[in-house]
């Protein structure tokens, strides 16, 4: 109870079984990414690679340059860093980019063999909101140079590409992807233990440690002798004292801010809402018996003495599903969508050639 657990937040690269990695980007913004310079940077632009070939789709060649950009989009952060990536990360984020730009390849072909046209205004339109990202025609023109070598057409076909992939990816995933309302209720109703929320307190402490704390070196450390403890018990009683004098939560909060020893301190000893299970079996059995806004008497806990100040208590419940209905078709709709994602993948691969060198 006198240490917070960090949550240390891991950036993954899910590479799917299939390889592919599954975009999270909008429909709506893959014009704009599929068409975007590489990144700039303090001594400008970045050096373009050579534009040798990484792979070849049913002959048509996807080079380093089309890699690079797709790394970027997978990883923005690397534009803030000279536009290099964490070497730890960097095979992972190479290897899923070229998953994703094979597979906008093969879309982009099973586009073009269904014969699907993109209309003059349309894309007229499209180049014309293009044009707007820039902030001058001079930028306008330094994109066309280092992109298309100056060439309109090129970048109008690019464009076209984009909307054709656009339009299949809308055609065989995204317009099957929305989840039913009976849906969503069949597996609300099939997945009960997923909708259970469990026993939870929202408590403050105020903490008197122990002369020596525990460490990931030293998890368990000696217990404080006989004078110690005596002298921790006293502290606790003087801090019980002040504390039985607060009116509310600010008032604990800015008691322990003064005088808690644990690390909760600094957010006024509050622990937010903990999982019954997940606090120690002092501390629980001692927040069970306070009602909201009462404080409890000295508990001896890890080593600890631990002063509680109860601000919530919600007992275990099962969700209703019209507080879970949004997030659950929500949640269920992006999994669809992956889903749907892979199957178009296997399915085009599974006709095409495809080569990586």
């Amino acid at each position: 109870m006198h240490r917070p657990t960090i949550a240390r937040v891991l950036v993954a690269i899910l590479v799917l079984a299939s390889g592919l990695v599954l975009a999270t980007t909008l429909l709506a913004q893959e014009q704009a990414r599929l068409t975007s310079p590489l990144p700039s940077f303090a001594g400008g632009i970045a050096p373009q690679p050579h534009a040798k070939r990484v792979a070849r789709i049913n002959g048509a060649e996807l080079t380093e340059v089309d890699l690079l950009r797709e790394m970027y989009a997978i990883f923005p952060y690397a534009k803030q860093h000279n536009g290099t990536f964490p070497r730890a990360m960097e095979a992972d984020i190479r290897r899923g980019a070229l998953k994703m730009i094979e597979f906008e390849e093969l879309v982009y072909q099973e586009a073009k063999r269904r014969q699907m046209k993109i209309a003059p205004e349309r894309l007229a339109k499209s180049e014309k909101q293009f044009r707007d990202h820039f902030g001058s025609d001079q930028e306008f023109k330094e994109f066309l140079r280092l992109e298309t070598n100056g060439s309109l057409p090129v970048l109008r076909e690019k464009i076209a590409r984009s909307l054709l992939i656009e339009d299949l990816l809308k055609t065989e995933v995204t317009d099957k992807s929305p989840v039913s309302l009976t849906e969503a209720k069949a597996f609300y109703v099939k997945n009960p233990e997923r909708f259970k929320l469990p026993e939870s307190y929202s408590l403050q402490t105020i903490t008197v440690m122990p002369p020596v704390r525990p460490t990931p070196k030293q998890p368990n450390p000696p217990a404080p002798t006989m004078v110690q403890w005596t002298q921790m018990m006293t502290r606790g009683e003087e801090a019980l004292r002040q504390a039985k004098n607060t009116k509310n939560y600010e008032g604990f909060g800015i008691l322990a801010e003064k005088i808690s020893e644990d690390d909760y301190r600094v957010m006024m000893g509050d622990h937010r809402t903990v999982n019954a299970k997940d606090l120690p079996p002092e501390v629980r059995e001692a927040a069970s018996k306070l009602q909201p806004g009462q404080i409890s008497g000295l508990v001896q806990a890890e080593g600890a003495v631990t002063i509680i100040r109860l601000n919530a208590h919600t007992p275990a419940r099962m969700q209703k599903f019209t507080e879970v209905e949004k997030g659950l078709r929500t949640q269920l709709t992006q999994s669809k969508t992956e889903l749907l994602r892979r199957t178009l993948d296997a399915r085009l691969r599974k006709t095409a050639e495809v080569e990586e060198f």
